[in-house]
């Protein structure tokens, strides 16, 4: 039988996931996103935590669920609300990135296996415009849709113990900034001074899904220098309204 999307499943005493197509495209972020704002403006908060992935969200419940069958009944009614198609502007951030040899790790194996030179790896790397889907597996990492075919690569076979906090990399399809160290097996190829995450902060990653990243190239001077003035509160990130 074929299945029907979305799909509504109950995950144990505190969480109910909705399925839509597995797919990974923008017409789909649209779709999840409006979803995503009509559940959370449904609930009062704390109520509920509602996550996007590139195909699903998942609704986790500060209690236990009561009544799971009315629950669910909520949940695809929910659903069923008409999405009117508008124009929506979401954010363009220009996020700075050093690509020196340094901080690169990965930067000559790619180029070694795309057999080209490292100047058109960074110029692959900084000419799309990526598009964010969703945050995770580390709080403030952002998955990142639009990397150019010419780069896609295979995760390390031996994953790094240890990734260092701005880490840029490339696994698969996809590319991200690690916000925080913690081990990793994407293929590194520079880094960027900024802080993605801050728990003090409201919201803590202030990249959502939806918006936008474009990188630019720095020099390790540039790095240094950006590196102060984030540490003194001087540093802001260039953002724009995006309209694609």
């Amino acid at each position: 039988m074929k299945n029907e999307y979305p799909e509504v499943k109950v995950m144990g005493e505190r969480a109910i996931l909705i399925e839509f197509k597995p797919e990974i495209n923008e017409e789909l972020l649209e779709k999840i996103l409006f979803h995503k704002k009509v559940i959370e403006e449904y609930y009062i908060e704390p109520i509920v935590e509602v996550i996007n992935t590139y195909s699903s969200l998942i609704i986790y419940y500060v209690s236990y669920i009561e009544n799971v069958y009315s629950e669910v009944l909520t949940v695809k009614e929910l659903l069923n609300t008409p999405n009117i198609p508008k124009k929506v502007n979401s954010l363009l951030y220009n996020i700075p990135v050093c690509y020196d040899p340094g901080f690169g790790l990965d930067l000559e194996f790619l180029a070694n296996q795309k057999k080209c030179s490292v100047a058109e790896i960074i110029s692959l790397h900084t000419q799309p415009v990526y598009t964010v889907y969703f945050i995770g597996f580390l709080p403030g990492f952002l998955y990142l849709g639009g990397l150019d075919k010419k780069l896609h690569i295979s995760r390390k076979e031996q994953p790094r113990m240890k990734v260092e906090k701005g880490a840029v990399g490339i696994g698969e399809n996809q590319t991200g900034i690690y916000p925080k160290a913690s081990p990793g097996g994407w293929q590194i190829i520079g880094k960027s001074p900024v802080d993605f995450f801050d728990r003090n902060s409201k919201p803590p990653c202030e990249i959502g899904a939806g918006d936008r990243v474009k990188f630019y190239s720095i020099s390790r001077k540039d790095f240094d220098e950006i590196s102060d003035e984030i540490y003194s509160g001087n540093f802001q990130i260039k953002k724009e309204i995006y309209e694609g």
